[in-house]
């Protein structure tokens, strides 16, 4: 097991890695012509060249690279082009916001897509008929039109729920679930529908399967083969299921966080790359990427305790 986790680990690193240094090439690849766009059309040519000195654009690439790579190791990130702000210091506090978003919605759509998925392979009939049609249902309405359902119904015809803004659980515990409620309601609804399909179409497959057959034969309880033996062996498709749906909710949260005017990484990411803020993009990319990773590693090592055939991969 420890050679799994030091053979994922080390594979994330050189993801990481490739990813970022890729994405460093062709962010700051146009060199001068960052500057140009922050300092605007108007700037004389000598502001600029002193701007891309200070800046250090000047320098080869790979130098430049080598320097921002020291710097994430340290926790420097460099400075906004516009506002002058540690770019750690605005992904420290952006990162809570999308991380708890994110968090909330994969913890739940865990939760709900293993019971409708199990149930609706091992029961049929009209719960199969159900979880199929809001599959399709949630496939086919993406999570904005349903956010703005979510508003209209809960926020401005009920009132149950603030439409929009964040409260930090530090202010209100109360008042941060009543300010993520609705954001991850609208993530969760597509994405949960989506996983229970995942999970039936594996619990379905598993069912089928000789060693079920065997294990009915020698008179073991329905209930104990799917506890015990098939939700094992479908929790291999299902960890992949959740893996993929990190990196959808990712993106569904640049929307839902605009929506709801959440501090997060979506929006800061937005908002820095309409500017052309260079520093900020990259360093909520590289923290995006870095989040799907981790998970991608705890959904492989669960899936290597799980499966012992994902071990030998």
């Amino acid at each position: 097991m420890y050679r799994v986790l030091l053979r994922k680990f080390l594979r994330a690193v050189t993801i990481l890695l490739v990813v970022s240094f890729t994405t460093y090439l062709l962010m700051y690849g146009k060199g001068p012509g960052i500057v140009r766009a922050v300092l605007g059309r108007e700037a004389q040519e000598a502001d600029i060249r002193r701007e891309v000195a200070r800046l250090g654009l000047d320098r080869p690439l790979l130098v430049q690279y080598g320097d921002w790579l020291q710097g994430l190791l340290t926790g420097d990130l460099g400075e906004s082009l516009f506002t002058g702000q540690s770019v750690t210091s605005l992904l420290a506090t952006r990162v809570p916001v999308t991380l708890a978003l994110v968090f909330l919605t994969l913890v739940m759509m865990a939760v709900l897509s293993v019971l409708l998925g199990v149930t609706a392979a091992v029961r049929g009939g009209w719960i199969d008929r159900v979880v199929q049609f809001l599959s399709v249902l949630g496939a086919a309405v993406p999570p904005f039109v349903i956010a703005i359902g979510l508003v209209f119904t809960f926020a401005i015809a009920v009132r149950v729920f603030p439409a929009t803004g964040y409260v930090s659980p530090d202010q209100s515990f109360g008042g941060w679930i009543a300010s993520v409620t609705l954001p991850t309601l609208a993530l969760l609804i597509g994405a949960v529908a989506g996983a229970a399909a995942q999970f039936r179409g594996a619990v379905i497959d598993t069912l089928s399967q000789d060693f079920v057959r065997t294990l009915r034969a020698r008179g073991i309880s329905e209930r104990e083969v799917v506890f015990r033996h098939v939700l094992r062996n479908a929790g291999g498709p299902g960890l992949m299921t959740l893996n993929l749906g990190v990196m959808t909710l990712l993106g569904g949260a640049v929307f839902i966080e605009q929506i709801f005017a959440l501090p997060g990484l979506g929006s800061a990411g937005l908002e820095a790359s309409l500017q052309g803020d260079v520093p900020v993009v990259m360093g909520i990319l590289v923290v995006a990427i870095a989040i799907v990773l981790v998970v991608n590693l705890f959904a492989d090592l669960a899936n290597a305790a799980l499966t012992p055939k994902a071990r030998t991969r």
